[in-house]
């Protein structure tokens, strides 16, 4: 007997799309905000804040910036959960870290949500949740925002493996207030409650204080947005200590070091830099206020916000045309083919110059006809 007939499958072509584990063939993968190449872009898609990071942030990454680099980092990053819990006030035992909040979001799916019941989320909302759930299995409800897209809080006192939102939500920028989330925590008391504030900074009122009188909550940030640090990739969760202790748990049986010593430089610099934060923020509040105003004189129904975006769509023009046509200008702004909000349009706030140029632009494009 010959090898090849021996083992006849080895010598026939295969995909290797076969050796693909019957769960991947089921995901349907979350897609990122588009990072194009296009020159004097306008990037108003992703959200990223137009100012850059605090000043005391690149030089404590420059610090680092040695032999020490050959040496794995704290894996317990313990230098930023105390500043973290510093600045809010807390216990370090309360502060979980992570490479960005996506996959601080990923370690609470598998510690806190994958039980019988179903997870509850808004129909409307960050679109990496139902695809940790397709990851993980994780069965799960999605629960119809009011008309005007604010969260009924009414909606979720039912049967739950677990709650999780955005707030301020994504991608409308609606803030629900913390006596509302308050009243749901109440009438929850057996499941987890996460809070994702990824945007929290630019116009809400933080959750962090209820953690030590609701022991089930859990609050999720990140340091990409209102502290300039998307390219650095930090998050953070705080909650009752048996909650993180789930999250390390999961975290040490994935990637026990999940932040290497740059970002830990970077990330302790940028709390202890409140000047900058401040300033920044303030700055990108004012933008926004501006360019919501400014949206409303050209026709468009605008969403009130507390985000670093505007949700706004125009009652006479299709929200897909419009995206083209200012990609047509090398200006970019984030469209969802998603029911109900289909003609929306979600533009980050930008600088000024940005700004401007945008609203220049739609107003030649309502203009043109």
């Amino acid at each position: 007997m010959t090898p090849e007939t021996a083992n006849p499958i080895q010598t026939e072509l295969r995909s290797p799309k076969t050796c693909w584990s019957p769960v991947v063939r089921r995901l349907t993968p979350y897609i990122p905000g588009e990072q194009p190449k296009l020159d004097h872009l306008v990037k108003l898609n992703t959200n990223e804040n137009p100012y850059g990071p605090s000043p005391q942030v690149l030089d404590a990454i420059r610090a680092e910036l040695s032999d020490a680099l050959r040496l794995y980092p704290d894996p317990n990053a313990e230098r930023l959960k105390q500043a973290i819990a510093d600045y809010h006030g807390i216990a370090p035992a309360q502060v979980f870290v992570g490479n960005g909040s996506d996959e601080i979001l990923a370690h609470v799916f598998q510690a806190l949500f994958q039980h019988p019941a179903p997870l509850l989320f808004p129909d409307i909302t960050y679109s990496f949740y139902p695809v940790y759930c397709g990851l993980y299995g994780i069965d799960f409800v999605t629960v119809p925002l009011a008309e005007d897209f604010t969260l009924r809080v009414a909606d979720y006192r039912r049967p739950n493996g677990g709650i999780i939102f955005a707030n301020p939500n994504a991608p409308t920028g609606r803030l629900l207030p913390l006596a509302d989330l308050e009243w749901l925590l109440q009438h929850n008391l057996n499941s987890a409650v996460v809070v994702d504030e990824a945007y929290i900074d630019f116009g809400g009122e933080t959750a962090i204080p209820l953690v030590d009188r609701y022991p089930n909550l859990l609050v999720t940030q990140t340091l990409s947005k209102s502290r300039s640090l998307a390219g650095l990739r930090v998050g953070l969760a705080v909650g009752h200590p048996e909650l993180v202790e789930a999250l390390e748990r999961v975290k040490n049986s994935f990637n026990s070091y999940p932040l290497d010593r740059l970002a830990i430089a970077g990330a302790v610099a940028a709390f202890a830099d409140r000047a900058h934060f401040e300033h920044t923020r303030q700055a990108v509040i004012a933008s926004r206020e501006q360019l919501s105003a400014a949206l409303t004189e050209l026709g468009f129904a605008v969403l009130p916000s507390a985000a670093n975006f505007v949700f706004a769509r125009h009652p006479r023009r299709d929200a897909a045309e419009l995206a083209a046509r200012l990609r047509e200008r090398h200006i970019i702004v984030r469209h969802f083919r998603q029911a109900r909000i289909d003609q929306f349009l979600r533009i980050t706030v930008g600088a000024p110059v940005h700004n401007a140029a945008l609203l220049a632009a739609l107003g030649q494009i309502l203009a043109e006809g």
